[in-house]
């Protein structure tokens, strides 16, 4: 039997794949319908998988009713099917995402996010944690190149202290689409820092935190507090993601307004 962060990388890959043969079924002509049937057909796949492999366990999903049964459950997936609907939705685009997250006993205990259009899968784990089939193992975070800082924020609604901060640290900001893109980004070394100020769900970020922290980057609020799941309210404010070095003076910006 897979463990649990074999099976988070397996399923984020599968429903991945499903999407991509989506795109290509339903083509761009219509947005709307391809957003639809992408955030339903990838939900009834986990859906489905995990009732299989773990039907003891509690979910938290974006495209399904809350239970509140999970809020007194040992262990829960919390799953985003499409993180990104428009950018999956727009011919070229490769910034959309699908994630898997286990919350277990109050920790994020395992967590892949898959890049299905990158042909990458990241996870917590190591190697052996991660199917072959379309999947990259997590491996540390390369040294920020030359130059100030690269700041991922979202293409359509950056909050304007995204700017205040680059700007503040002689850096630049870098436009992407789903929050999973965004920690992949930093994840693989292509990015140093995403802070997001717009509100957003645990399902936004939880698989993005959970393989951020195996790489050993700095996770928070914008307070600096921990970022804590399977919540009541799944509604998370703020969050940073950021090499270690970068978080200390990116919050002092942020305290400072």
């Amino acid at each position: 039997m897979l463990d649990d962060a074999a099976l988070a990388a397996r399923l984020a890959t599968d429903a991945g794949a499903l999407l991509l043969r989506i795109r290509v079924e339903l083509g761009f002509a219509d947005p709307a319908a391809l957003r639809d049937a992408g955030d339903a057909r990838s939900q009834a796949l986990l859906a489905a998988a995990l009732a299989r492999h773990r039907g003891q366990d509690a979910v938290l999903s974006e495209e399904a009713i809350d239970d509140p049964a999970r809020l007194t459950a040992r262990r829960v997936w919390i799953i985003d099917p499409l993180d990104g609907t428009r950018e999956f939705s727009e011919p070229g685009r490769s910034d959309w995402a699908v994630h898997v997250a286990l919350w277990q006993d109050g920790e994020l205990a395992a967590g892949a996010v898959a890049l299905p259009a990158q042909g990458i899968t990241l996870a917590t784990g190591g190697p052996s944690a991660v199917p072959a089939r379309s999947a990259a193992p997590v491996a540390p975070a390369p040294p920020a190149g030359g130059g100030g800082p690269r700041l991922v924020a979202s293409r359509t609604r950056a909050p304007a202290l995204v700017t205040t901060v680059a700007e503040a640290l002689g850096g630049t900001v870098v436009p992407l689409g789903s929050a999973g893109a965004k920690v992949a980004a930093v994840v693989r070394g292509t990015a140093d820092a995403y802070l997001h100020a717009g509100g957003q769900y645990e399902w936004d970020s939880a698989a993005p935190v959970a393989v951020a922290r195996a790489v050993g980057l700095h996770t928070s609020r914008l307070d600096g507090s921990a970022l804590v799941y399977n919540r009541p309210d799944p509604y998370q404010p703020d969050l940073l993601v950021c090499r270690p070095e970068l978080a200390a003076g990116i919050l002092a910006l942020v305290a400072r307004g």
